[in-house]
């Protein structure tokens, strides 16, 4: 077990290195029937696609999608769908310093101790290029669940800070995810001075789930809240994830807590209870920083291309326990 797959019911096995011919995903257990769109799965991989966004990595990639199965007629077959996209804009000698060197909070001397031999090249497999596949993932996850709207946006990011939920959440953020978008500008010329300047911020995110069904969980292991948290940690800037009120617990009482359901951030017991979910992760600053930053092509803060990739992880989650759910219903 090398820890490439993720889900049970409907799962996705990524393959491939950041400066390799290409990344590809297989998502097996994808229901027959459902209508694919290959232009809106492209849209999805233009949202996190480098090269997009004033401020973040200058590598260019079009992030074109080829369906090499599991698809006939715009229909899903429901056999494997494999799903390749080709790296086309690599420039491998701007790593060649990093071939000896290890960069603090990354997976450069991990992967060595790990596996006694790693490519260096943009961080290989470790690399955010990776999760191209969990965007493809995401999208056939979405077409199970097409009533729950999933939705991630920037709380924190350097100076600029959200407090509290959009009246809006079906309003395009874009192209930094910030729900005040007269800060786009401000936080453009932040994230070029943090590139001139080799330097990097992390940040918070909060994701919301609107539409929710109660049921969707397991009461032991596989909870939830479980699930979700390690389908976000697994993103690699990732780390930490809570839900409701998370940490602030912490510092209440009981009597205070229990007398709103919506401090448990739409999960009690490990199970929805048809409220929207509430979720909170936070993202460390990318690890490639000072002269390393300045010579190679890397995001000052990985934040604004990663929403694409948050949300894909929670309706992974969430169309996984859509179809245990519905099997439990079937049964009985």
């Amino acid at each position: 077990m090398r820890g490439n797959s993720f889900g049970k019911m409907i799962s996705i096995t990524s393959f491939g290195e950041s400066h390799g011919p290409g990344i590809g995903v297989v998502v097996d257990g994808v229901p027959p029937g459902l209508d694919f769109c290959l232009e809106d799965m492209a849209a999805e991989l233009l949202r996190r696609a480098p090269g997009q966004v004033a401020g973040t990595t200058a590598r260019k990639e079009s992030d074109l999608p080829e369906v090499l199965s599991g698809i006939f007629n715009k229909k899903t077959l429901g056999t494997p769908i494999a799903v390749l996209i080709r790296n086309t804009n690599q420039k491998s000698e701007d790593y060649k310093e990093l071939e000896s060197q290890y960069r603090p909070g990354h997976a450069d001397e991990t992967t060595i101790q790990k596996y006694g031999v790693r490519d260096h090249r943009g961080g290989g497999r470790s690399s955010g290029r990776e999760t191209i596949s969990r965007v493809v993932g995401g999208y056939f996850a979405g077409l199970m669940i097409p009533n729950i709207m999933v939705k991630g946006f920037v709380t924190k990011m350097g100076p600029f800070e959200f407090d509290g939920i959009p009246k809006d959440l079906s309003a395009d953020f874009s192209p930094y995810h910030f729900p005040n978008t007269g800060k786009n500008d401000e936080i453009r010329d932040y994230l070029l001075d943090l590139k001139k300047n080799g330097e990097s911020r992390g940040g918070k995110v909060c994701i919301i789930a609107q539409n929710m069904m109660a049921g969707l969980g397991e009461p032991a292991f596989d909870k939830l809240k479980a699930d979700l948290a390690k389908a976000l940690l697994s993103i690699g800037a990732v780390v930490s994830f809570s839900f409701g009120l998370g940490e602030e617990m912490a510092n209440l009482e009981g009597s205070l807590v229990s007398k709103d359901r919506a401090n448990f951030g739409g999960i009690e017991g490990g199970i929805s209870n048809g409220d929207d979910l509430y979720l909170k992760i936070t993202f460390k600053p990318t690890s490639t920083v000072g002269d390393k930053a300045k010579a190679g092509r890397h995001d000052p803060c990985i934040i604004p291309r990663a929403i694409p990739v948050v949300e894909a992880m929670v309706k992974l989650v969430l169309a996984d326990h859509f179809l245990r759910q519905r099997a439990y219903e079937n049964f009985s």
